[in-house]
């Protein structure tokens, strides 16, 4: 009889584990690939996209690329005739901390009316933004706004809820300078698998907003809910 030692039994769990890891991000890579775009000419208008929040700043207290290049993504699909509307997804767990906002003040710095843009509080992770868009705000179709490696990652969730998405991609960092964000972004597409297998729900959902119609814009903050 063979026994397992526990040197193999450590290597085949490592093992097991690689292959975990590359096969999740290579089927979000593979499965997102046509529906991602770099050229704003190459987009067909849709009436609504969704910009996915991130930080202002960074821990150093510098402005975050990655909050300002959204940005002027979304800016861009408006100017181009692209869109009619904005959800701006973010975390507003805390009384002082409120991303939607932050993307609301900044966006109409960018010649983007007040007047179309939705702000989604609860935002708290992609997959509550991706939710959220369809059962809180009623679009089956939209363009989601993020890096490409996000982007790849939200499209993916989107087609797993019936969600008819294209992302547009924002400028990235180099390689040097996000290695950290994109180290990080391996292993949640890993967390995707785990809560599609566990039917992970948003932490909140609320009452619908009807985009477009003239309601208020603002749904409560996560804190209210």
């Amino acid at each position: 009889m063979t026994y397992l030692t526990p040197l193999k039994i450590l290597g085949y769990l490592f093992s097991l584990a690689i292959l975990v890891i590359v096969g999740s991000n290579l089927i979000i890579v593979i499965s997102s690939s046509k529906s991602l775009y770099d050229d704003l000419s190459d987009i067909e208008p849709q009436k609504t996209a969704i910009v996915l929040g991130t930080s202002r700043f960074l821990m150093s207290g510098k402005p975050n690329p990655y909050f300002h290049y959204r940005i002027s993504a979304a800016a861009e699909l408006y100017h181009a005739g692209k869109i009619q509307y904005i959800i701006l997804s973010g975390d507003n767990r805390a009384h002082d901390y409120n991303e939607p906002e932050q993307m609301r003040r900044e966006i109409i710095r960018y010649g983007v009316p007040d007047s179309i843009l939705y702000l989604d509080y609860a935002g708290l992770r992609t997959l509550d933004s991706m939710v959220r868009s369809r059962e809180i705000f009623g679009q089956d179709s939209i363009i989601v706004v993020s890096q490409k490696f996000h982007n790849q990652r939200a499209i993916f969730l989107a087609k797993t809820k019936n969600i008819k998405a294209i992302g547009y991609n924002a400028t990235d960092l180099d390689k040097r300078q996000g290695i950290q964000t994109h180290f990080r972004e391996i292993f949640a597409r890993v967390k995707v698998f785990f809560d599609l297998a566990t039917r992970k729900q948003p932490r909140h959902l609320g009452e619908k907003v009807i985009i477009g119609e003239g309601q208020e814009r603002y749904g409560r903050p996560v804190r209210n809910q």
